[in-house]
């Protein structure tokens, strides 16, 4: 069985995640995407995040009609309530590494199943910093949404350098578009072209905030949800 995991802020979830979540079961068979809300992300500790039910509960109504999607408790913080999303709950300190996610969800797994890591072209060219990269490489294949401007030759020089192809070889590719699939000593990837949504999580939160119709950002649950709570008012 192919997992796809798709781990990220959420903050909200938004209808370009939901494009490449689909285009990545299409395009790699998976029979199952579990969508991760971290409750302290590395990469963006100082940045305000939406309490962590709140985006547990954002992603749950976006998926409802998704059979193969659900949302998932992988990152949840030790005294979250599944049964009260609602509730607001202290945030703990220690930071989600999606290497730890990962091996966490495979001890769930049969041998024989391939786990599958979605992630943006954008949070993809900073993955040689990410926690214990190499890794992460060998845990799982990745499924890379990319967008107009990246190159085949871009996506092998942001591997960590233990994966990276020497720059002659990667050379060749720096006129190639990122799509296809590229599979090198140590790392596979799955690179999706077809669904670049230019949808900002940032812009959404400001159109709440200003009170302004969602509907072509979110699933209209969500929207009903954000406007309910009052989700970005004051931001």
């Amino acid at each position: 069985m192919n997992i796809g995991l798709f781990g990220g802020t959420f903050d909200p979830v938004h209808r370009g995640h939901l494009a490449l979540a689909r285009a990545a079961r299409e395009r790699c068979n998976l029979s199952r995407i579990l969508f991760v809300p971290a409750s302290v992300p590395p990469h963006k500790q100082r940045q305000p995040l939406s309490a962590f039910p709140h985006r547990y509960a954002m992603l749950a109504l976006a998926t409802a009609q998704e059979k193969t999607f659900a949302p998932s408790l992988l990152e949840a913080p030790e005294d979250f309530e599944p049964d009260n999303p609602r509730r607001e709950k202290t945030r703990v300190a220690k930071p989600n590494y999606t290497i730890d996610t990962v091996k966490r969800l495979k001890q769930s797994l049969k041998k024989a199943d391939l786990l599958f890591l979605l992630i943006g072209i954008d949070a993809f060219s900073e993955i040689a910093k990410w926690h214990q990269a190499e890794d992460l490489f060998r845990e799982c294949e990745f499924v890379v949404a990319s967008r107009p401007g990246y190159s085949l030759a871009d996506v092998a020089n942001a591997l960590p350098a233990s994966l990276r192809p020497r720059l002659e070889v990667t050379r060749p590719f720096q006129t190639q578009a990122a799509t296809g699939d590229l599979v090198l000593s140590g790392a596979t990837i799955h690179l999706l072209d077809e669904v670049y949504q230019p949808i900002s999580s940032t812009a959404i939160r400001q159109a709440a905030a200003a009170g302004k119709p969602l509907a072509r950002f979110v699933d209209p649950a969500v929207a009903d949800y954000i406007k309910k709570i009052g989700l970005y008012k004051g931001r």
